[in-house]
């Protein structure tokens, strides 16, 4: 069972990292890559919406903002293979 979850934690990892590479590019995946994406979106999407209320995007330059939601959510999802 514990290496289940360890398998999980890290398929949500990778899916966190290519998830904010491929969101501003959603409009032009297809086919099965599509789906995959709009998979992962049901999943990310409420969780960063709300992270989005407690973690403000830093400043990092002019212009220029990281989002810390998908920070957060990475340190929590680091955190759980810890458990």
């Amino acid at each position: 069972m514990r290496g289940i979850v360890y398998i999980l934690l890290n398929l949500l990892v990778v899916a966190l990292f290519l998830y904010s590479k491929l969101t501003p590019y959603k409009d032009k995946l297809s086919g099965a890559y599509l789906k995959i994406f709009t998979f992962f979106d049901k999943i990310f999407a409420p969780i960063l919406n709300l992270l989005r209320k407690v973690a403000k995007p830093a400043q990092v330059g002019s212009g220029i903002a990281v989002d810390m939601s998908q920070i957060v959510l990475l340190v929590l999802l680091l955190l759980l293979f810890r458990l």
